[in-house]
């Protein structure tokens, strides 16, 4: 019987070699100006290191073999690979980049604003806008700054200060990105309400087609001003952008405050008229403006809003100058990416074939008081019907649009013994409509309404023998079509405002 074979001895499993820690830079890349100077720190490197570059035309690199560290020079733009090698032939690649920074963000900077009292949103709007007018930027680099990057939840109460600081980046192609933040004061100046003595339009050309002056004049202490305008970059133009200046051709300091509701840029048209319309009303009611020094022989631009094509902007502004010499106001249409700073545009005002309003025109209010008697026919209050002529050579304002509505009824029940139940109705009778209407100190707004429909607004409840005072503030809004109606009337058991199905929230 044969014996039986043995297993073969199994062959030993060698031990593996203690992996070597790797070579460690500290930062691992890395972005410079020419010309700066930095320094990596290395970890876990074995002997001497040796260095190699890319392109070393871009960057210098010394190393100190006794502190672990590389000095680096930066020489001109351009992006490399710096290679770290020590005794046991490891080698760790950092990549470099040599470029200008996008630009600066401002450490500190303090704004005027007024507001009875400021609200929370409009103070971290602002914020927001001064840091990133604040920044500068290099040609083609861009801000990145949201307000919900940072918080505030408190109104600002006349006299008193807030500081905010607002975190933003700067970046660009070729530059390096800047990262940081701006502490923003915020000033709450008690000043009065804006009252206008008239109203300035630009509205023509509607339609752009080329760049220039769309509208000029003169402002002064004596008389504060509204200022509407509304403008369409058409699909096949450049993108554009719409400047606002203040020129102070003196050389004395002026003073001036500002309410602005602006809208867009937006493809829908009714959407930026009625955003830009609501925007204003509801600073207006609240005081809500700016305050700033136009240094004298300076031009600023209170206003800096793009226009891409196949958009529309629009703005409500309410201006005072305070104190100080004449100012003159130009509004112009120029490139997107052309400088703001300067522009001094003048001469011919830019036209076109089709005619909309442009000029000054002499009533930016009207005021409104009426009395309904619930026992009598509906109480219809006509919204942008009235023509108002333009004091030069201008075209008249059809649709009343700029012009504030402020509206006063006295609800009378008759009735000793019951309660009147009434409503108020908006009528579109141009066509279809948005509304934004403050009642009562309440907000109420309406998405686009069909023309001749009949949309409630309110409703109330007067009880016997009694009276309801409302009052309604509003305005036309652009890119709807004017005039509509108010009609009070008994309610009709239709829709409430605000609930499921009603147009008006």
């Amino acid at each position: 019987m044969p014996a039986p074979s043995r297993a073969p001895a199994p062959t030993p499993v060698p031990t593996p070699a203690p992996t070597q820690p790797p070579i460690i830079v500290e930062p691992p890349s890395l972005g410079l100006p020419p010309g700066a100077v930095r320094t990596l720190h290395l970890q876990s490197v074995l002997g001497s290191v040796t260095l190699s570059i890319g392109d070393p035309t871009i960057l210098n690199a010394v190393v100190n073999q006794a502190a672990r560290t590389i000095t680096l020079t930066a020489v001109r733009s351009g992006s490399t690979i710096l290679t770290v090698r020590d005794d046991r032939g490891l080698t760790r690649d950092v990549p470099i980049t040599v470029a200008d920074p996008a630009g600066i963000i401002a450490e500190a900077i303090t704004i005027r604003v007024t507001g009875n009292p400021a609200t929370a949103y409009f103070i971290k709007e602002q914020a927001m806008q001064a840091a990133v007018n604040a920044a500068q930027l290099r040609p083609g680099a861009n801000v990145v700054a949201t307000q919900e990057s940072f918080d505030l939840s408190e109104t600002l109460a006349v006299d008193n200060v807030v500081a905010v600081t607002v975190p933003m980046i700067i970046q660009g192609k070729g530059y390096l990105t800047v990262q940081g933040a701006t502490r923003v004061n915020v000033e709450n100046i008690a000043l009065p309400p804006i009252l206008p003595a008239y109203l300035m339009v630009s509205d023509f050309p509607e339609t752009l087609t080329a760049n220039g002056l769309l509208f000029e004049a003169d402002l002064s202490t004596s008389q504060a001003a509204r200022f509407l305008y509304y403008h369409d970059n058409p699909a096949g133009q450049p993108d554009r952008r719409i400047v606002l200046n203040l020129e102070n051709p003196s050389s004395q300091p002026a003073n001036v405050q500002f309410i602005s509701g602006m809208a867009g840029p937006a493809a829908n048209e009714m959407e930026v008229g009625h955003l830009s319309t609501q925007a204003f009303i509801v600073r207006n009611e609240g005081n809500e403006g700016n305050v700033l020094t136009i240094p004298g022989m300076t031009t600023t631009a209170i206003v800096n809003q793009l226009l891409p094509a196949r958009s529309v902007v629009s703005n409500l502004l309410q201006l005072r100058e305070i104190d100080g010499p004449p100012l003159h106001l130009r509004l112009l249409a120029q490139n997107a990416a052309d400088p703001i700073d300067g522009v001094r545009e003048a001469g011919t005002l830019l036209s076109a074939r089709v005619r909309h309003a442009r000029g000054i025109y002499p009533i930016p209010e009207f005021f409104f008081d009426y009395q309904y008697d619930t026992s009598g026919p509906n109480l219809e209050i006509p919204i942008g019907q009235i023509p108002i002529p333009e004091l030069k050579q201008g075209e008249a304002l059809a649709g009343d649009y700029g012009v504030l509505q402020s509206i006063t009824v006295r609800i009378v029940n008759p009735d000793p013994r019951n309660s009147a139940y009434v409503a108020l109705y908006a009528n579109p009778r141009g066509g279809r409509a948005t509304g934004t209407f403050i009642i009562d100190g309440v907000l109420v707004q309406a998405h686009a309404l069909a023309p001749f429909s009949h949309e409630k607004l309110r409703e109330y409840a007067v009880p016997p023998g009694g009276f309801v005072r409302t009052t309604v503030v509003t305005m036309p809004e652009g890119g709807s079509s004017y005039p509509l109606n108010l009609i009070a009337a008994p309610d009709d058991g239709g829709i409430s405002p605000g609930a499921q199905n009603s147009l008006v929230y």
